[in-house]
């Protein structure tokens, strides 16, 4: 999981709760995690999230902890300094996975610079694995035959199907690669209203409104068909889902738990799915 602290997820938050709780809030969570057997706890290094995570770790703690770097505009030392304070932050001697934020940056002159400060942290123990993030639109598995990662972190979910119909997350499992799949709500996009949709995805908004009658008139909850098709993917190992509290855990546990529902996945994608991977947030949820 992927916990947020977005005061714009609502009451239940861990960003809602009152300055004294929001430490409770996040060890309940925490707590709630580890019950439903959750092993990975994925972290970005901004807002205080490391900082509450750290104080509210459960012990021992059953967590591997996969972080962020910041953007490399910040600079070479900035990157580095801050992959090791985000460890301080949490209290944890050493992480399981730093990810590159933007693979943009591993394409740039300064990529192989980057990850070779990356390769020197994981050198000295202090992280486990490295890798990246990226989109389709980033050539993944063309970065990875250049970088050899350990870990990839890349979008696919039940509107935009392209890692699994081009084959990519085929590819990358081939290499020895672990494949961690994010955004798979579609940033929000599946439960999002039409009059909520931002600007360059309005158009899409007929399309969402089958997809969400398609999954009614089965009687399926589009949070169930989201997880039982990332689930579902045999090349991932791991899905990354974001929480705010403990009640969105446990729904999302619960669904994560149904049958996997009779669907035709295909035809629940979008025509044009390269749209969601524009950086323009779409929802709090993802």
């Amino acid at each position: 999981m992927a916990v947020v602290t977005d005061p714009e997820r609502g009451v239940g938050a861990v960003a809602t709760a009152p300055v004294g709780a929001r430490e409770e809030a996040m060890r309940f969570l925490l707590q709630t995690a580890a019950d439903g057997g959750i092993n990975t706890v994925a972290t970005r290094p901004d807002r205080d999230g490391e900082r509450l995570l750290g104080q509210a770790w459960p012990f021992p703690s059953p967590f591997r902890v996969t972080v962020r770097t910041v953007p490399l505009s910040e600079g070479l030392d900035r990157v580095e300094a801050r992959a090791r304070r985000s460890l301080e932050r949490m209290g944890l001697p050493r992480g399981d996975t730093l990810l590159v934020s933007n693979a943009a940056d591993l394409a740039g002159a300064e990529g192989r610079a980057l990850w070779e400060r990356m390769k020197a942290l994981k050198d000295r123990g202090l992280y486990r694995r490295i890798g990246f993030c990226a989109t389709m639109e980033d050539g993944p598995a063309l970065l990875a035959r250049r970088y050899q990662p350990d870990v990839v972190q890349m979008p696919c979910n039940l509107l935009d199907q392209r890692p699994v119909t081009e084959g990519t997350l085929s590819d990358l499992a081939a290499m020895d690669i672990d494949v961690h799949i994010a955004s798979v709500f579609a940033r929000g996009l599946l439960f999002a209203s039409r009059e909520s949709l931002p600007p360059h995805l309005a158009e899409h908004g007929p399309a969402l409104s089958r997809v969400r009658r398609s999954l009614a008139e089965a009687r399926v909850d589009p949070m169930q068909a989201a997880l039982a098709f990332a689930l579902n993917l045999p090349p991932a190992a791991c899905v990354v889902a974001s929480v705010a509290s403990a009640a969105e855990l446990r729904a999302i546990l619960a669904a994560s738990c149904a049958p996997k529902p009779d669907l035709d996945w295909e035809a629940l994608a979008l025509s044009e799915p390269a749209a969601l991977s524009a950086r323009t947030p779409i929802s709090a949820a993802a």
